[in-house]
């Protein structure tokens, strides 16, 4: 295999190798065989472009040609011109499928369905790698800066997968670029010839001096190279593995925790709400997580992930804090004071193999946690994170935890909060609306207390200020967003529970956003089902006594608080809140789908609609016959583009070699083949005379005779050329002929037939009155034989599937176009001095 072709393999495997991160963002796998089928014929388009050869830009433009005919095949055949070629329709079918899968990667979680729009940007996206990587690395011979094409492939796959890409995928992309180095630096140590390898090695394959032949492989740099390159990727993965602070970045994703030791480290600032849209929109409701506990009152039991204590005007997250190991018995939570009714419960929570998050789903407040692995306790929100890369993949832990059940009287009869809590909590940005506070001060304006402001604000979002329920709206956390949603009244979760915070803050009232899930659905045997839509944050609120406390203003979802209930008595903390449990009245026959219809939706008839809607999504729906069809056929079109040099070459070896006479443009014709074999000079007049003297025997004139000398010798020397013997047009036919049968190893009969047709053609062009037979389609068979025989299997293979002398195609309808532009530039330039004439003219008349 030739430098170049090994170049553009590398290249393609580089490109398939780093394209493999992309494969757990989307449950199929189907789209990754179509990526690397296309791939690889864009890659054999490119090959046999540089093998005519074309000038550089015009290769890439042809493989960005055949690509975008293959997408158009795959995406967009019923709307393209005859199924194949792209046009408007094709572009507004493009342009649709584009920004409804811009839509869907907002919308879905990862793994996200593969749908058609989400196809055509994996398949689309590692087309144009491929053709970048194969275009800087094989067409211009700069295989370095490949890799950032390589990089940014990677670097996506790794900022959309849940907790950074696996070390796995990132092991294969840089094998993959780094086999492209390898494979450029051979190619050009091969390009210098000799090499000097040491000492001449025994058993003769280094020669004297310690030069290796001009054909031999310099195995001591390249194999330098590789050990430089595996040691490279070796410290690339030991080292961020070994070192805590080093944790993070586009191997490991985003982490949690970070430090080691006994009571160390800290907690960096995330976003986990990323994702809660997605989730919600989730086209099948996927089992995260299911749990049995001790309690029959479930309705409370909210599965809390992390809390969002820090509002800076963009978005609402967490605060970095220190973290620790976590204790056997959690502390009592903060501001919780004796005289608040608990009951303490116990929880077996499993998670599903494919959920990883850095942050355990826990009761809130928990109490104690029995878990295994690398797990830290941040204390402010009580919550576990994973330390190292550990996460909730698959596990299974036991956890403690209070049901608080407060008196609307001991709310309302809370205290202030200590100086520091209230000035951390109460916080907002400058950023702020206006509008904020002034809402929330006008929807509290008859409240007496923080509690009663509070419960005003709950309903007002809830029930009384018109907001209706929707997770397909535009998402944001930040002040835009905010304002935007107390204008609209649409929204789902995030914006009811983050517009709350704000404004009890604006109020003086400490406030932040807890993230997790509803308590999920009850199953046949007992045990509670959490599923992808039952995620959800809600806003928490301090009151000192009774510490944290969850409130519930968005409509349709969760449960609201006993405590903020008009008619609870205040000696009673269960009594209604049992009328309306969280769980399902008729528990699915399906323990792995939730059913994530709230209460609150059933009674109003609405669940119906919900259904539909998480229901409806797009899904995969495989790879469909007609598409195996229209593939086929694309693949066959571009078989057909890369067939055609060699059709080309059979149909001219076949009039080459054929009968046939000279037509009436035959004596020029004749003229500029006897040019071109004599090294551009011209025969002498005797010799062309003659040529067109009379009709031979048979009816064949010396001209069709001389004509097909010559022919014959032009498929002598393109079949030679074939083989790599470039044809030197500044040589007589005699030493052309010692040439092709030096270096094509040609002996016996081959050789004779070469020089047998170098002095047909010497008749024919010196000979006053040449004697020749006219045909060398017997000579021509024999040399095309013999150099056959004499090559290897690799260059037998080009030689009839990308033969050079299929240049001349290109060589000719370059000339033809030059020959048009220079009759254009004639006639433009006697216009033009015609016109200058006219002008002229009038001057020299006054003159």
């Amino acid at each position: 295999m030739s430098g170049r072709g090994r170049l553009a393999l590398c290249a393609t495997a580089a490109t398939l190798m780093a394209a493999g991160a992309l494969l757990p963002l989307v449950n199929k796998t189907s789209w990754f065989l179509t990526a690397a089928l296309l791939v690889a014929i864009q890659a054999g388009v490119g090959a046999l472009a540089r093998r005519v050869p074309l000038a550089r830009t015009l290769t890439v433009t042809v493989q960005a040609l055949v690509a975008l005919v293959m997408l158009t095949v795959v995406f967009a055949r019923e709307s393209a011109i005859g199924g194949v070629l792209p046009g408007p329709e094709a572009s507004q079918e493009f342009a649709r499928l584009l920004t409804t899968g811009a839509e869907e990667v907002g919308r879905y979680a990862i793994p996200a369905p593969a749908t058609e729009g989400i196809r055509l940007m994996l398949v689309g996206g590692v087309l144009l790698i491929g053709l970048a990587v194969d275009a800087i690395a094989v067409t211009f011979r700069s295989a370095a800066p490949a890799g950032l094409p390589l990089l940014a492939l990677y670097s996506v796959a790794a900022g959309l997968s849940p907790g950074g890409a696996s070390w796995l995928w990132f092991l294969l992309a840089a094998s993959g670029y780094l086999l492209l180095l390898l494979a450029e630096g051979r190619d050009r140590l091969s390009q210098w010839g000799r090499v000097f390898g040491g000492a001449p090695r025994a058993g003769g394959r280094t020669a004297a001096a310690g030069f290796e032949t001009a054909g031999g492989s310099a195995l001591a740099p390249v194999r330098t190279g590789r050990r430089i390159g595996v040691l490279a990727l070796g410290i690339a993965l030991v080292v961020p593995a070994s070192l805590p602070a080093l944790d993070g970045g586009l191997l490991s994703g985003t982490r949690a925790g970070g430090g080691g030791g006994s009571g160390g480290g800290t907690i960096s600032a995330v976003n986990p709400l990323v994702s809660l849209q997605n989730s919600l929109n989730q086209p099948e409701d996927r089992e995260v997580l299911r749990y049995r506990t001790n309690t029959d009152s479930t309705e409370d039991l909210y599965l809390r992930i992390v809390a969002l204590d820090q509002f800076d005007g963009a978005a609402w997250k967490s605060s970095a804090r220190r973290i620790e190991d976590v204790p056997n018995r959690l502390p009592r939570p903060q501001g919780l004071g004796p005289g608040v009714r608990t009951t303490e419960i116990n929880s077996s929570v499993s998670a599903a193999g494919w959920y990883a998050q850095s942050y355990l789903p826990l009761p809130y407040p928990a109490t104690q946690v029995d878990i295994g692995g690398r797990w830290r306790y941040e204390p402010a929100g009580r919550t576990l994170v994973g330390d190292r890369g550990q996460t909730t993949q698959g596990v299974r832990y036991t956890a403690g935890s209070l049901i608080v059940r407060p008196t609307a009287e001991q709310l309302a009869a809370a205290t202030t909060p200590p100086a520091r809590l209230l000035r951390e909590y109460t916080k907002v940005p400058g950023s702020l609306p206006e509008v904020v506070g002034s809402t929330a001060r006008r929807i509290t304006k008859d409240a007496s207390n923080d509690y009663e402001r509070a419960v005003a604000l709950q309903d007002w979002f809830a029930s009384d200020g018109g907001f209706t329920y929707d997770t397909q709206v535009r998402s944001g956390s930040g002040t835009a967003a905010i304002t935007r949603f107390l204008r609209d009244k649409e929204g789902f979760c995030v914006h009811f529970s983050f517009s709350m915070a704000a404004m009890a803050r604006t109020l003086g009232i400490p406030a932040r956003v807890a993230v997790g899930f509803t308590p999920g659905a009850a199953q046949p045997d007992g045990t509670m089902s959490v599923g992808l839509r039952d995620a959800h944050a809600w806003p928490e609120l301090y009151f000192e006594g009774v510490g944290w406390t969850r409130f519930e203003p968005t409509p349709t979802r969760g449960s609201v608080p006993d405590y903020t209930r008009d008619q609870t008595p205040s000696d009673s903390a269960s009594g209604p809140a049992q009328a309306q449990p969280s769980t399902s009245d008729a528990p699915s026959a399906a323990p792995s789908v939730t059913d994530s219809c709230p209460p609150q939706m059933r009674r109003q008839g609405e669940c119906g609609t919900a259904a539909q809607q998480g229901g409806a999504g797009p899904t995969d729906m495989g790879f469909p016959l007609g598409t195996v069809l229209w593939v086929t056929l694309g693949v066959m079109l571009v078989v057909l583009l890369l067939l055609l040099p060699l059709l080309w070459r059979i149909r001219v070896r076949a009039r080459r070699l054929g009968s046939g006479r000279v037509g009436p443009t035959g004596q020029a014709a004749l003229a500029l083949a006897a040019q071109e074999g004599s090294g551009g000079r011209a025969p002498a007049d005797g010799a062309a005379l003659t040529l067109a003297g009379r009709p031979e025997s048979g009816g064949r004139t010396p001209a069709d005779l001389a004509a097909r000398t010559l022919a014959g010798w032009r498929e002598i020397t393109d079949s030679a050329w074939d083989y790599g013997i470039a044809p030197d047009e500044s040589q007589t036919p005699r030493k052309a002929a010692a040439r092709v049968v030096r270096l094509g190893g040609l002996e016996g009969a081959p050789a004779e037939a070469v020089h047998r047709a170098a002095g047909a053609v010497e008749q024919v062009l010196y000979a006053p009155r040449p004697a020749v037979s006219g045909s060398l389609a017997d000579e021509a068979q024999l040399v095309r034989a013999g150099l056959r025989a004499a090559a290897g299997r690799g260059a037998r293979l080009r030689a009839v599937l990308a033969p050079r002398s299929a240049v001349r195609v290109v060589w000719a309808l370059s000339a033809r176009w030059a020959a048009v532009t220079n009759r254009w530039g004639a006639s433009r330039w006697n216009v033009e001095r015609w016109a200058g004439t006219l002008r002229r003219r009038p001057s020299r008349q006054r003159g």
